[in-house]
């Protein structure tokens, strides 16, 4: 989904969600009211089953400071209406873009995919580095301008590499790291330390078929749908919460290598979805579930 109307430096993003309770989207619209702010979207999500509410709110500020000294003001009070409420909130200028770390290893596409868009502006990221566990990706990575660093992995020396991969988030100022096809499983400790802050993909296809060749699995079984599954990385292998997903229809005619192309194009759609949706704040995460205010 394209922005509305394009953004400013007066515009910013609200995120807000708390315990349900009358009378939350009328506090939130005052508070934006009382220092002059003009609401381009609003997306809000009641979850009956929790009594949760959810709220994303892209506003604009008119102040004669680029919205500066306003957006301080809104910050203010809303502390005071978050600690009313019970709340986690946020409030960030509508065109920050979040800096990404990508980890990849032999398969290239989704790493492609992410490079290109970025590029040409369709991800809200600075992409600021890319880690691998193979140096078959330096020179096109490099050739974007972007930073590569070649982290071998084995049994021995997982801590150590996971340790360098901490010091490059923080070298970095990284917000969000992208595993796009990194065929390592992250530690326990790794992930919690991290948690909301790694998204992963991977085929759609699991449990049914795991482990080498799952598209050739899965033509053995004639399946008749492809998918991908974009999802926050947690202790749990591949089962964290799940952000995007996509799936394309296939039949009889369509052999292994066919499956195989098609779950590329799933998992790239997927993953930039994932992605975007993250880093424009639309994802909240609740529980083992996200919701996604698109």
């Amino acid at each position: 989904m394209e922005p509305i109307v394009p953004e400013t430096a007066r515009d910013h993003v609200l995120t807000f969600d708390s315990p349900e309770r009358p009378g939350i989207v009328h506090a939130l619209t005052g508070v934006l009211l009382r220092h002059g702010g003009d609401i381009v979207e609003l997306k809000t999500f009641d979850d009956p089953r929790a009594a949760h509410f959810f709220a994303r709110v892209h506003f604009r500020l008119d102040d004669g400071v680029e919205g500066t000294a306003a957006a301080a003001s809104v910050r203010r009070d809303m502390e005071g209406l978050a600690a009313e409420h019970g709340a986690r909130w946020d409030v960030q200028p509508a065109s920050q873009r979040r800096r990404v770390l990508i980890m990849v290893s032999k398969f290239d596409h989704c790493l492609n995919d992410l490079l290109y868009r970025a590029r040409i502006g369709e991800l809200p990221v600075e992409i600021a580095a890319v880690v691998s566990n193979h140096p078959d990706h330096q020179r096109s990575v490099e050739w974007h301008g972007i930073p590569f660093f070649h982290i071998p992995v084995t049994p021995e020396n997982k801590p150590e590499a996971e340790q360098r991969l901490l010091d490059l988030t923080d070298r970095f100022e990284i917000d969000l790291v992208v595993l796009a096809r990194y065929m390592q499983v992250l530690s326990d400790s790794l992930a919690t330390k991290m948690e909301g802050r790694i998204i992963n993909i991977h085929h759609s296809f699991l449990p049914s078929f795991k482990g080498a060749k799952p598209y050739h699995q899965a033509f053995e079984r004639g399946v008749k749908t492809v998918g991908a599954t974009a999802h926050y990385v947690n202790s749990e292998l591949d089962e964290g919460p799940i952000i995007a997903q996509q799936v394309v229809q296939v039949d009889h005619t369509h052999g292994p290598e066919e499956l195989v192309a098609a779950g590329r194009d799933t998992e790239r759609k997927a993953l930039s979805d994932a992605v975007r949706w993250h880093c424009e704040g639309r994802v909240m995460l609740h529980g083992g579930r996200t919701v996604v205010l698109r």
